[in-house]
């Protein structure tokens, strides 16, 4: 999967747009006719919004079984105004938020004979994880161990308890662990210059 820069800016563009008048006009937009056939195919994706350094909000997709435009239309207003560590995003903050947007490749599961092998499946700065296990499960991006500075093995533990299992699941037969990869776009200050992130 390749997407340009300039497709990555667009995407960031129309995340902080559909944001922008769903919490002025309280309702969805109509995204344009070039950015519906631009984007007309399956993906996950993620929107994450960070405000000062900190996190702010971050929902989307991991399935590529929606088209994307629709799910970036969705993932931008929920992160804004769902995800259940945060108050809503209010109006007034947009100002001081920056928005992210991660396009996910179809994630595939990790295959072992023995549990003890998927730290070394696994490309820290490269792939994003989800951890399935019977309770339900958790999904980690590429960046996030980037940015804590996590390697294979600690990536996984948190991956776990992300899906609200013990720290170290994975070494369950009972677990399973898919990645995938994402391209990350981000805005370099709030309503700034679109940047591809090099993880």
């Amino acid at each position: 999967m390749s997407i340009s820069d300039e497709d990555g800016q667009r995407l960031v563009k129309t995340a902080r747009l559909v944001v922008t008048e769903y919490l002025k006009e309280g309702k969805k937009i109509e995204l344009s006719k070039e950015i519906k056939s631009k984007f007309a195919y399956k993906s996950g994706v993620f929107v994450t919004l960070n405000k000062k350094e900190k996190l702010r909000g971050c929902i989307g997709f991991p399935m590529p079984d929606r088209i994307l435009h629709q799910s970036l239309l969705d993932a931008a207003i929920a992160s804004s105004t769902e995800d259940p560590r945060f108050p809503p995003v209010v109006f007034e903050e947009l100002n001081e938020i920056i928005f992210e947007v991660t396009v996910l490749t179809p994630p595939i599961e990790i295959k072992v004979k023995d549990t003890s092998e998927y730290p070394k499946m696994i490309k820290v700065g490269r792939d994003g994880l989800i951890m399935r296990w019977e309770f339900g499960s958790g999904l980690l991006l590429p960046q996030v161990s980037v940015e804590y500075g996590w390697n294979a093995e600690e990536f996984l533990n948190h991956t776990c308890e992300k899906a609200g299992a013990p720290f170290n699941y994975w070494k369950q037969k009972s677990a399973r662990i898919l990645k995938f990869e994402g391209i990350v776009f981000k805005e370099t200050k709030p309503n700034g210059q679109v940047k591809r992130l090099e993880l």
